[in-house]
Parts: C-alpha cells; sequence; structure tokens
C-alpha cells in the first residue's frame, strides 16, 4: 500500500500583502519591501543615470515616497509595477535636470565603482578583465540610446520584467513597448556589432 508524503514548504508573503500589511501600521512589512527591492532598483537607476551616487538618492528618495504615499496604492497592479514607476519617473527628473544644467555626459558610468556588475564566476583574472570591458562597452552603448529606447531596453533585457508590465510602468501601449525594444535591441547590435563578431551565439 503506497503512503502519501507530506511535504511541506515555507509560504513566501507577496509584495502587495506586505504593502497591504503596511498599509495597516506594520512597519516591519515596509522594511521587507525594501530589503527586496533596493539592489535591484539601484542597478536599475544605475543604469538609468549612470551614476552611483544620484542612483542611490533616487532609491532613498524612492522608499520615501512608498512610506509616505503608502495609501496611494491599490491592488490593481503588482508592487513591483508601482515601485518602478514611482523610481522611473524620479531618474527621468533627475535627467532632464542635468539636460537644463548641461552636466549630463553618456560617459559617466566608466569612472564609477563597479558595485553593480553582474558578479562573473569565471576565476581567470584575463577573462575577469575582459568581461568587466565588455560590460562596460555594453553598458555605455546602452545608456547612449534615446531615453524612451533605453528605459524599455533596462526593464526589459536587463531587469527582466515582461511586456505586459513595462507598459504599466511607463504608461505606454503594449505595442509601443515592443516596438521600441525591437529598435532598442536593432540600436544596440548595430553599435555592438564589432564587439561579438568571434561570438555570434551570444546575446546582447
Amino acid at each position: 500500500m503506497l503512503t502519501k508524503t507530506k511535504t511541506t514548504s515555507k509560504r513566501v508573503v507577496t509584495d502587495e500583502q506586505l504593502i497591504a500589511r503596511f498599509q495597516q501600521g506594520d512597519v516591519q512589512a515596509f522594511d521587507i519591501l525594501v530589503r527586496r527591492y533596493k539592489d535591484q532598483l539601484l542597478n536599475y537607476i544605475f543604469r538609468f543615470v549612470g551614476n552611483r551616487s544620484d542612483a542611490e538618492d533616487i532609491v532613498q528618495e524612492t522608499f520615501l515616497r512608498v512610506y509616505k504615499n503608502k495609501h496611494y496604492y491599490k491592488e490593481i497592479a503588482k508592487f513591483s509595477t508601482w515601485v518602478y514607476t514611482i523610481a522611473g519617473n524620479l531618474a527621468k527628473t533627475e535627467l532632464r535636470r542635468r539636460k537644463r544644467h548641461k552636466i549630463f555626459s553618456v560617459s559617466n558610468f566608466v569612472n564609477e565603482d563597479r558595485d553593480f556588475d553582474i558578479p562573473d564566476t569565471d576565476h581567470s583574472p584575463e577573462r575577469k578583465v575582459d568581461g568587466t570591458l565588455k560590460e562596460d562597452i555594453i553598458q555605455k552603448a546602452i545608456d547612449k540610446l534615446p531615453p524612451k529606447f533605453k528605459e524599455v531596453i533596462i526593464l526589459r533585457d536587463v531587469q527582466g520584467f515582461a511586456y505586459e508590465e513595462i507598459s504599466q510602468i511607463l504608461s505606454i501601449p503594449l505595442g509601443t513597448v515592443k516596438s521600441r525594444v525591437n529598435r532598442g535591441r536593432l540600436k544596440l547590435q548595430e553599435d555592438l556589432k564589432f564587439l561579438f563578431e568571434s561570438e555570434p551565439n551570444n546575446a546582447i
């Protein structure tokens, strides 16, 4: 006679449950959301604005706005959509401020600390240097994209969001998202063709 094996799994509290708890006064739930999102938001904003200090300030301001405006969140959208919308809008404001003051440089990220690089598990020093250089070149190409292409490329190809959620984050039609992703990728492929000529199977 076969016996049924009992399996247990730890129930993961969703972001939406956490923000609901925070709306009811549970500050610890807010702390958990911060821990879940601070690193990925920092990576997103850093790639968008190209400056670590500004990225840290924007992430801090993002969470401050979440804290102050918690009751504006409604569970008609994912929490991730809401928080990325806030962060993205703050990043765009920063870029507009730089443009007005003519201090924006597409090469700012070159001099930044590489804390946000994709971890390289290869222990070869030569390959590690080569991988870092390629990451720099790719990031520079992304940074040179027009903002409307840059933001969708970062959200889709760096952060891994679905097209539908990018549409919600940026408040643009789904078809526009797909079109901008395709055009952004074509531009990157054109600019980075020299980098991958010897590696045809690599994707950006």
